[in-house]
């Protein structure tokens, strides 16, 4: 059965949801809004030549893998049958299991509390109750272990009932102190670094963590989160500042950006907005007004690699990801070279007035092959094994922890060879007329040859990554935040949120408890604004154990 193509103009549906805002609730008309786009989106993909199923249901559903296996797996089907026997019909045997399965031992879990537990009869040196004759000592290097896990509110609380006692003459009444674990806040540390922690590094919304606590007899209403979280900000904003400064001075800069919502900067509240920024110093970053004429709002993540260490960096507003970096690099020592950038190609991803040794995403180019992969499987297989040999070369390096100068010669000497053939077979394809120009795959080619000297700047540059991945994980963070809480409200709300992402994210960057991290940062609070580079998630340990006691 033939479906009836309903062939509507942008403005008759704009005509029509204009109409059916004055007939309808705003919720009806909300419903018709998302319809209307989610068919435009649709019918405009249909129309294009090299909209595939594959590539309809990768766009509605999301990409499960772009893994080289997975891509090829159609093309790949036979040998992939035979892959598990030998030539002589026998079966191979199992492989270890992938990563991820089974239990979890001892080392798994870093933050639980260890408990010792001595023997409730026995000590060392005592005679053995089996044998009689020998005696028993005690095996330090190989005690039994138990792992037990308890559940518990995110947030937990405690009442104190305070005795009070009153004279009958005097009438002066006498109440007892408080014990030494109850604090001075209603809400401590750990409080507020959990609150964070849900919100900004889980996606956990202030209304559904509101209703999970008054769930369990423990309510902590969004207003009141929210005001722990923003008291916090204000603590930990020293280190904040730390490490941007610190991040500037990196050797490579990852940048990108991704669009988020701040409902100030959105209809009859963006007009006071502009306003109100024209008569600030800009937004505090780089003392630049705002574009009044542009309409996007986007979270920046910045990653910056220094010394072995990474630093990850998310700023949210009306500025492109370029923009931020630029106002990130005002803050870079006047002595220091360049930095790499790996970016994607797009030009406002560009700090301008800035120079840096740019290099393009790897992975960007490969990902349009990997989407033309069913229409041209010949070809796109060719480039996505050539591409595998200098991503397996990137993994040889990292595993035997070359430096920079020893992992540009390794790859020079093994992926260089094979990326020069790579190079000159895509322009062979395209000269000697065997790709049509205009088709997906000769777009694809065309992108990887207008940039290749940046998108193979790791075959010259020392220290140059292969793709930008790592900025791309970190942006995780605030797509999660988008997703699940939608919006921010206002630029402060954003700032916050900027603030503890970045915290925690470089702490998840560097192997350290962001839980934890945060809540030193706020115990000792006057210490971190005095040094905060002592403060930072890869050395605060040392600062806490040079702290004196409080």
């Amino acid at each position: 059965m033939k479906i009836a193509v309903v062939d509507v103009s942008p403005q008759q549906i704009d005509e029509a949801l204009a109409e059916a805002k004055v007939a309808l609730p705003a919720k009806s008309v909300e419903v018709l809004e998302k319809l209307a786009l989610a068919y435009s989106t649709v019918y405009d993909a249909l129309e294009r030549k090299d909209t595939t199923i594959t590539r309809l249901r990768r766009m509605l559903f999301g990409a499960s893998s772009e893994k080289l296996a997975n891509v090829l797996a159609t093309q790949r089907q036979g040998a992939a049958t035979t892959q598990a026997y030998t030539p002589g019909g026998k079966a191979k045997p199992p492989g270890r299991p992938p990563p991820g399965h089974g239990r979890n031992g001892q080392d798994a879990y870093p933050g639980a509390k260890t408990q010792c537990v001595s023997h409730q009869k026995l000590k060392p040196g005592d005679r053995c109750p089996a044998c009689g004759k020998g005696k028993v000592y005690e095996q330090r290097e190989r005690p039994k272990v138990l792992v037990r896990l308890t559940g518990q509110p995110p947030l937990a609380a405690t009442i104190y009932l305070l005795q009070r006692l009153r004279c009958n003459l005097c009438a002066k009444v006498f109440a007892a102190r408080p014990p030494a674990g109850a604090g001075d806040e209603k809400y401590d540390a750990t409080a507020s670094s959990m609150i964070g922690l849900l919100k900004y590094g889980g996606g956990f919304p202030w209304n559904r963590l509101d209703k999970l606590q008054s769930s369990v007899g423990i309510p902590l209403p969004p207003s009141t989160q929210w005001d722990v979280v923003r008291d916090t900000a204000r603590k930990i904003e020293p280190a904040f500042e730390e490490l941007q400064r610190q991040a500037a001075q990196g050797e490579v800069l990852h940048n990108d950006d991704t669009p988020m919502k701040i409902l100030a900067w959105m209809g009859k509240r963006r007009e006071a907005s502009v306003r109100e920024r024209s008569r600030s110093a800009g937004d505090g970053r780089s003392g630049e007004r705002p574009n009044p004429d542009r309409t996007g709002v986007f979270t920046s993540g910045i990653v910056s690699k220094l010394e072995g260490r990474q630093i990850a960096l998310f700023f949210t507003g009306v500025r492109h990801a370029g923009e931020n970096l630029k106002a990130l690099l005002l803050k870079r020592g006047r002595g220091l070279g360049a930095p790499i950038q790996m970016c994607d190609a797009l030009s406002r991803n560009l700090p301008k007035d800035f120079k840096t040794i740019l290099a393009h995403c790897l992975a960007h180019g490969r990902r349009q092959f990997v989407e033309q992969a069913e229409n041209f499987p010949p070809e796109c297989a060719h480039i996505l094994d050539v591409l595998a040999v200098a991503y397996k070369n990137d993994a040889i390096a990292k595993k035997r922890g070359m430096t920079p100068v020893e992992r540009l010669r390794f790859h020079q000497g093994k992926s260089g060879p094979e990326m020069e053939k790579l190079h000159g077979w895509m322009q062979a394809q395209l000269a000697d007329k065997k790709v049509e120009p205009n088709s997906g795959l000769g777009e694809a080619i065309g992108y990887m040859l207008k940039h290749w000297e940046k998108l193979t700047l790791f075959l010259r540059q020392a220290g140059a990554p292969l793709d930008n991945n790592v900025c791309e994980r970190a942006l995780k963070k605030a797509i999660l935040h988008r997703k699940n809480s939608l919006f921010y409200k206002t630029d402060a709300g954003a700032r916050v949120g900027d603030a503890f992402m970045s915290m925690i994210h470089t702490c998840v960057l560097n192997d350290a408890d962001p839980f934890d991290y945060i809540t030193q940062l706020q115990r000792h609070a006057k210490a971190v604004r005095k040094k905060p580079e002592k403060w930072m998630p890869w050395n605060y340990r040392q600062a806490i154990e040079r702290a004196p006691p409080r």
